[in-house]
């Protein structure tokens, strides 16, 4: 689960160029993300404030609501009320839109289309606004509010100035993110530095070993003598006449131990006098039988396998099977059997 701040006077882009210093380890940079349309119906907009502490999510969830004044006339040309309804816009990491759509399209029957964002035209006459260009964006919808195809702002959606609610995931769910990202190909962890060769500041962080019992340290007049004296050859091997320390003689409990001991002989009367004491159970061991139970498939996640797997023999992207013209169909159909689509996918890419 989530938890969701409030902050005023901000923006979508201002957060996402701050992420890094505000969130820190849990905060992907290399996550790709996309924003989201969300229509619903004005009495549930506290409930979508608060969506994120609901829905277990990996990455900071960034949203912002605006509200159609001036322009408003030009939702009621496409059949919509504004007055009804809460336009909330989404910046949402792509491995997370499924988790945090998945309540409300198989619970509460959200349909998803797509919405062109159009700059207002300036014969409204808004007070401030700026011109861009149109972008497509994924919009979900209640079911009780009519469809429409395009929505109208006075500045790009990054620039939309207001409070903006943050969701910010758990260490352990961050973390999981991060490793569905990397199977989906939406992102990457960053890897460990692989050891190498140590540098000259490791090395001389790093202290001497001290000489132990069997290697006894140098004597002290070559420890003292300087070091012009001592050539490379000294260093690696000793002088031929030094003399080796005196054997210190053992005690006779010690000699007794290192003699060896003959072991007695076994004749064969004896072996087979042996084996016929071990007992009839340690001999042959009959293991259980292994029975495999065998899984059912529906047709639905039969199709849906089929669909995965010739996009992945086909080297498509992961993060590209929504682009198929096939997926919105087969994905409604899913979801109206209760099928989870996204366990499915990660376990086909990871096996692949």
């Amino acid at each position: 689960m989530g938890i969701t701040a409030l902050i005023p006077d901000m923006t979508i882009g201002q957060l996402l160029n701050e992420a890094a210093a505000r969130w820190g380890e849990i905060w992907d940079p290399k996550a790709t993300r996309t924003t989201l349309l969300l229509l619903c119906p004005r009495k549930e907009r506290k409930l979508m404030e608060l969506h994120g502490d609901m829905v277990d999510h990996g990455q900071p969830v960034v949203s912002v609501f605006h509200r159609p004044r001036a322009e408003a006339h030009l939702l009621e040309e496409q059949g919509l009320d504004p007055r009804m309804a809460s336009f909330q816009f989404v910046n949402i990491a792509t491995a997370d839109m499924g988790p945090w759509m998945q309540q409300l399209v198989n619970n509460e029957g959200w349909l998803r289309s797509t919405v062109a964002l159009s700059p207002t035209p300036f014969s409204v006459g808004l007070p401030s606004q700026r011109a861009f260009e149109s972008v497509q964006t994924i919009c979900f919808r209640h079911p009780s509010l009519p469809s429409i195809e395009r929505y109208f702002l006075p500045y790009p959606v990054d620039s939309m100035p207001g409070k903006c609610f943050v969701s910010l995931p758990r260490k352990a769910a961050a973390e999981m993110a991060r490793q569905q990202a990397e199977v989906l190909g939406v992102g990457r962890l960053e890897k460990p530095a692989t050891s190498g060769p140590k540098t000259s500041e490791q090395k001389t962080d790093e202290k001497p070993a001290e000489p132990t019992a069997d290697e006894p340290a140098e004597p002290e007049s070559m420890a003292e003598a300087p070091v012009e004296a001592v050539s490379p050859k000294t260093k690696e091997k000793p002088p031929a006449d030094v003399p080796l320390p005196p054997i210190e003689k053992q005690p006779e409990s010690a000699k007794m131990e290192e003699e060896t001991v003959p072991l007695p002989s076994i004749e064969a009367g004896d072996v087979a006098a042996v084996e016929d004491k071990v007992p009839e159970e340690s001999k042959e061991v009959e293991l259980p039988e292994v029975v495999e139970e065998t899984v059912e498939i529906s047709e639905m996640e039969t199709e849906l396998r089929a669909f995965f797997q010739e996009l992945i023999d086909a080297g498509v992207e992961p993060a590209a099977f929504m682009d198929d013209p096939r997926w919105e169909d087969i994905s409604e159909r899913a979801i109206a059997e209760g099928l989870e689509t996204w366990p499915i996918l990660l376990q086909m890419t990871a096996m692949a």
